[in-house]
């Protein structure tokens, strides 16, 4: 449980892991707003009310206090999660500006936050206190006092340097978890390297398998991969810390590098080079280990997916096709034959897919049982009957923006699920609440504090 009382007030409804420079700063995106696809210009929403306690109360992390002092999103995703459960976040910012992120992606209304802000510091208050200042770190100190996990994603160092060790944080809070999430980890050679998730995409192994044979390897998508999976890796960490702190009391350090939560993922390619040699290379839309299964374009312009990892699945293809022999021993029934035969496999599949449209493609796959989904775009996925159904689209008041549409929360649980109690704070918003409530700090203090620029 976190140490000390809670604040009575609560607000309802990355990706670099360095300090940034000014000339390292992200360039903002904007948007127009009323025409935009689905943008909805109203006023902005009237002033939020509490979260009901017994709504708060009931989440299986409620009583955690996390502070969430990173920048961007590798480990304050992290944040996130826990606080889609119920935790507590306290997002820490410097009093000028706050979290980078803030000015990363499309524009708002608000000038403090871009819909990357909104959507990724949800659930969170902010706290302005600049760890620069001797004063500031003080102010630190009594708050993780006070709180049960520290999430940070500065280059490795940059903490030490503000007076800010482990051993400092763990003597004022034995109990502490500390989340440290940067591009390399926290030791080795490269640790001081900065860390972008399209680099560690790159040291990972991932871009090295993205795109087509004998070409230029590609971005594996335009998201930031690395940080969520690396953040993903330490919400897992914080949680398994949370049960050894239940059985013994005491806190511990967890330590991911963004690179190498990418790299575990990548299935066989470690052992398959350590026992026989092999190096997987691009392979386009395709697979090494089945045939057809890749990306066709339909008559209309559209895209599938078409997936025939087995013997059974590519008899069913056959007989969507209205080809059953194609499935025969004679020809390409046999998985090893299909593999030997790729390019006249797949040109057979490409000839087919590409004289229906996508929706009678997908009908004559579905009859077949044959492994078919449509390549989406986010227009799609709006329009999507299943996202809807699954309510995979949570559409939130944001203050002074309106209603925002964001991803909702998984994973989803029976008893326990997680909701989404605001998006992305105004810069400071809970600064006097916390300290005030919080810590104890007169209003005269705060006061002076603000005057300094201390928070």
């Amino acid at each position: 449980m976190a140490k000390g009382s809670r604040p009575t007030k609560t607000t309802q409804a990355t990706t670099e892991t360095t300090e940034m420079t000014e000339t390292e700063m992200p360039v903002v995106v904007t948007a127009d707003l009323e025409s935009a696809p689905g943008a909805d210009p109203t006023p902005p929403a009237a002033e939020p009310q509490p979260e009901p306690a017994v709504v708060r109360d009931r989440l299986p992390l409620s009583g955690i206090r996390v502070i969430d002092v990173g920048n961007f999103l590798a480990g304050p995703y992290a944040a996130s999660i826990l606080g889609e459960f119920g935790a507590e976040v306290l997002k820490v910012e410097h009093p000028l500006g706050g979290d980078p992120m803030r000015r990363f992606g499309t524009a708002t209304t608000r000038h403090d936050a871009t819909l990357a802000w909104l959507s990724e510091a949800r659930n969170r208050k902010s706290v302005t206190i600049d760890l620069r200042q001797r004063e500031g770190v003080d102010l630190f100190l009594k708050l993780v006092a006070k709180s049960d996990i520290l999430v940070e994603n500065f280059r490795p160092g940059t903490m030490e340097e503000w007076g800010l060790s482990w051993p400092t944080l763990q003597s004022v809070n034995p109990g502490l978890i500390m989340l440290r999430v940067s591009g390399y980890g926290q030791t080795g050679p490269y640790r001081r390297r900065s860390g972008f998730a399209h680099i560690a995409h790159a040291f990972s192994g991932l871009s090295y398998l993205a795109g087509f044979p004998g070409e230029t390897p590609v971005l594996p998508g335009t998201a930031p991969l690395g940080d969520y999976i690396a953040s993903l890796f330490g919400a897992i960490g914080i949680l398994i810390a949370l049960r050894h702190r239940e059985k013994t009391g005491r806190g511990q350090l967890i330590d991911v590098g963004i690179y190498e939560a990418v790299f575990r993922i990548l299935d066989e390619i470690a052992p398959a080079y350590g026992l026989f040699g092999k190096i997987r290379e691009r392979e386009g839309a395709g697979s090494f280990i089945a045939v057809p299964h890749g990306h066709f374009r339909t008559k209309d312009g559209k895209w599938v997916a078409i997936a025939c990892t087995t013997d059974k699945m590519f008899e069913r293809l056959a007989e969507a096709m209205e080809r059953p022999e194609l499935a025969s021993p004679e020809l390409y029934g046999d998985q090893r034959k299909r593999l030997a035969a790729r390019d006249v496999v797949n040109q057979i599949t490409i000839d087919w897919v590409g004289s229906l449209t996508r929706d009678e493609v997908m009908r004559r796959c579905l009859e077949k049982e044959v492994p078919v989904g449509p390549l989406n775009s986010i227009a799609d996925m709006f329009n999507d009957e299943h996202f809807r159904a699954r309510g995979n689209l949570a559409r939130i008041e944001a203050e002074g923006v309106g209603e925002v549409v964001v991803p909702n929360v998984i994973p989803t649980l029976s008893e326990t699920p997680g909701r989404i109690t605001n998006l992305g704070p105004p810069l400071g918003n809970a600064t006097y609440e916390v300290l005030r409530e919080l810590l104890d700090i007169s209003a005269e203090e705060i006061k002076h504090l603000r005057s300094r620029k201390i928070i």
